[in-house]
């Protein structure tokens, strides 16, 4: 029998997922078929729960679907309730939905493990405060940095969302114009979309070094502005494909029981990509 997934977002046509899911697959010598499916929010409950009725196993849920998603699930993992979005479903057999969240998972393990950067005791800088934000903070509070400073156009929401995790770790926030005179940070995340746009976060010259790793959550063939404005200043960047990669691996292990070996499937992903 082959197991069917989809990942469901609006616009979908760019997803690497199936790409990556369909490398898992070979990886691991499990017969899988991966898709994309284009939603819209008023269609997208129902564009679940007609993709479980029909034999489906499970669905990955990219923008601007992550908070209808928990709606939708009849249960949550940990990760998932805490971050208050899913972008994993696990349906099960007895019909029932479990909604998860890996993006935190496969941000830490992407940085930790494929980057070589240890989060316990850095300084680390935030930049958003939306869902994908969230979905990220509990993950990363559990590598017990020395500080996670979110900042935000915002600076209000910044500090909601700090709040919301305080009982995690050391967590803090502001808006982006408080972080002039802080002292440099060892990370900063992007989790906005603004530098997709061909904007970037009003960030001080001097919050970063060329010991600092820029690491930007979208992912491209090409440097973002954001990477682009770090490496100008001597910091190492990179993009979310990592990220991509090891979230999908996380969710892979949640619907067939293996976690594939990420490693073998950055050469190829990077030659279809290119």
């Amino acid at each position: 029998m082959i197991n069917r997934y989809t990942v469901i977002g609006q616009p979908i046509a760019h997803s690497l997922s199936p790409v990556v899911h369909q490398l898992f697959g070979e990886l691991t010598q499990r017969k899988i078929h991966y898709t994309r499916t284009e939603a819209s929010p008023e269609t997208f409950a129902d564009t679940v729960i007609d993709w479980q009725k029909s034999g489906a196993r499970g669905c990955n849920v990219t923008a601007p679907f992550k908070e209808l998603a928990v709606e939708v699930s009849d249960r949550l993992s940990p990760n998932a309730l805490r971050a208050g979005s899913v972008n994993t479903i696990h349906m099960h057999r007895d019909g029932s939905r479990v909604g998860h969240n890996t993006d935190g998972l496969g941000l830490v393990a992407d940085i930790q493990s494929n980057l070589r950067r240890p989060l316990e005791g850095q300084r680390i800088l935030l930049l958003g405060a939306g869902g994908a934000a969230r979905g990220v903070m509990a993950p990363l509070l559990a590598t017990k940095p020395a500080l996670l400073h979110v900042a935000n156009r915002t600076a209000s929401k910044a500090e909601l969302l700090s709040s919301l995790f305080e009982d995690l770790g050391a967590v803090s926030g502001s808006g982006f114009e408080e972080l002039e005179g802080w002292d440099k940070f060892d990370i900063v995340i992007n989790a906005t979309t603004v530098s997709m746009n061909g904007g970037l976060p009003p960030l001080p010259e001097d919050i970063i070094s060329h010991q600092s790793l820029a690491y930007d959550m979208t992912y491209s063939t090409r440097d973002t502005l954001f990477m682009g404005w770090c490496k100008a200043r001597g910091a190492s960047a990179s993009n979310g494909l990592g990220m991509l990669v090891e979230q999908a691996a996380e969710a892979f292990l949640i619907w067939e029981g293996v976690r594939p070996k990420t490693r073998m499937a950055f050469p190829r992903l990077r030659e279809l990509i290119s």
